[in-house]
């Protein structure tokens, strides 16, 4: 990651990645952000400064964070932040 500036190319590049490669992450965003506890499926479908977007089942989540991202880098360790603010059970 770098100091790319969000474009609709670099957040399908971020959602691919993280769909392929850290499904456990997006699940988690969706049970613990999104406050829903069951669902069969959950994927990351878009990222922009202001927020995630999460398709849970046939729901789309927005889900805000708690800044306006700067950049590819910034998104990166935001969704990094995030996962670890997620209380262990």
């Amino acid at each position: 990651m770098n100091s790319e500036p969000i474009t609709q190319e670099s957040s399908q590049r971020i959602c691919n990645h993280m769909n392929k490669d850290h499904q456990d992450a997006v699940n988690a965003y969706a049970e613990y952000y999104g406050k829903i506890k069951r669902f069969r499926s959950a994927r990351m479908i878009s990222l922009c400064p202001e927020s995630v977007q999460l398709k849970v089942d046939d729901k789309t989540l927005d889900i805000k964070f708690d800044h306006i991202l700067k950049d590819c880098s910034d998104a990166h360790k935001t969704l990094v932040k995030m996962i670890k603010a997620i209380p262990s059970e």
